[in-house]
């Protein structure tokens, strides 16, 4: 199947590509170190790098474009989910600040199974770009099967009583609120005892420790909550229905893969070989080397067909949830790929981290080849979403 935009499509298109050259720095994409599709070295930079971040994600805010999809009762503007999909894909290709855990995952699920006050509370805070979260999901011994959490939250008046631990917390450390699960029936059902709530993250008892992540960086960590005491209204949606809230919150992370990012890389490196000489010959007119970039350039493209299949869906009214596993498994897989390939085309060079003189891309390839480990685990481990295929999509037994 061929996707092709429509004319109102296809001039937002060209408005987001013009804004983002028009306010972004020009060398913003070449210096960018996020490796695509990986969850741990994102975009961390200097203090200026961080302002220049802030600022543009406040235009964003200020043009309606970090809510594109919503409502427009909700902050949004209401545009298509196409359109949503659009402005993603330009902006991961352009590297750009333009997504975080509040406005892509927490404001539409809050948008979905979200109370009244859930609403008024929290989403004209996450549409203006005022507030940031963490995903408070995994722990020790609870990752992929998310039911087996073992943080509590016990009524007490007019508020929870946190107590737990959280790991693998990524950018905890810099955002303003959680989006966590804790068990509020310790006696119920594994998957009917848990519910969603929103923590601020300056409340007492909370403890943010860093977890340095194999590139050498600070973007992971272990949050500890003793006797933390969060409101009653904090609490998205229905008591002891955290669960099914977030197998959603889990469907709209996986459509989080930044499909530009990849085709932004790719062509940096496909440059690369074409300039680059080994044995007095150009890299790209080896038989080998044309293959290999031949065979991601063709994961890419099928991941764009993916990517764009499930915005079609949603602008239908239909759950894209086998899909977005779909694209996630493919997305993760090419990630990994990529930093296979790149690395064995640059030879020794690619073990060359930034900072050297002598490193391809500011040393970009050797960061994502580290970085790619973490994104066949992160959202759901890959074997997760082949067990989602298998019994959403083809129906097989679960035992």
């Amino acid at each position: 199947m061929e996707f092709t935009f429509t004319q109102q499509e296809e001039a937002f298109r060209e408005e987001v590509d013009r804004f983002l050259k028009t306010e972004l720095p020009a060398d913003w994409a070449e210096n960018s170190m996020h490796w695509p599709g990986g969850y741990g070295t994102m975009e961390l930079g200097d203090e200026e790098k961080k302002k220049i971040s802030r600022d543009f994600k406040q235009k964003l805010a200020a043009k309606g474009w970090l809510t594109i999809a919503w409502p427009k009762e909700y902050g949004g503007h209401g545009h298509s989910y196409m359109e949503q999909a659009i402005y993603d894909e330009r902006i991961s290709y352009y590297r750009a600040p333009g997504w975080g855990i509040a406005t892509s995952i927490a404001g539409p699920s809050i948008l979905h199974f979200g109370t009244e006050r859930n609403k008024q509370d929290w989403v004209p805070r996450i549409a203006s770009g005022e507030i940031e979260m963490w995903l408070g999901y995994s722990e020790p011994n609870a990752g992929s099967d998310l039911s087996g959490i073992q943080t509590t939250a016990t009524e007490d008046g007019g508020e929870y009583v946190i107590n737990g631990q959280k790991t693998w917390s990524t950018m905890a450390h810099m955002s303003d609120y959680a989006w966590l699960i804790a068990r509020t029936d310790p006696t119920g059902h594994r998957h009917k005892s848990v519910s969603l709530f929103v923590v601020d993250n300056q409340t007492p008892g909370i403890t943010i420790r860093p977890l340095i992540n194999i590139a050498g960086e600070h973007s992971f960590n272990e949050v500890f909550f003793d006797n933390v005491r969060v409101p009653k209204e904090n609490m998205i949606g229905q008591k002891n229905m955290g669960f099914y809230y977030l197998m959603t919150a889990l469907d709209f992370e996986r459509l989080l893969v930044g499909v530009g990012g990849f085709r932004s890389v790719f062509e940096r490196f496909l440059d690369h070989i074409k300039k680059t000489e080994r044995d007095g010959a150009p890299l790209g007119k080896d038989p080998l080397m044309r293959r290999k970039m031949a065979e991601i350039a063709i994961e890419i493209e099928t991941a764009y067909l993916f990517f764009w299949r499930t915005a079609e869906m949603l602008d239908k009214g239909q759950i894209p949830s086998v899909e977005s596993s779909a694209l996630k498994l493919l997305t993760t897989g090419l990630s990994r790929n990529m930093a296979n390939v790149f690395m064995e085309i640059l030879g020794p060079h690619g073990l060359l981290m930034p900072g050297s003189k002598w490193a391809p891309f500011n040393g970009l390839s050797p960061r994502g080849y580290l970085d790619c480990i973490s994104a066949t685990i992160g959202a759901g481990t890959s074997e997760i979403q082949r067990n989602i295929i298998a019994l959403r999509g083809l129906g097989l037994p679960a035992k």
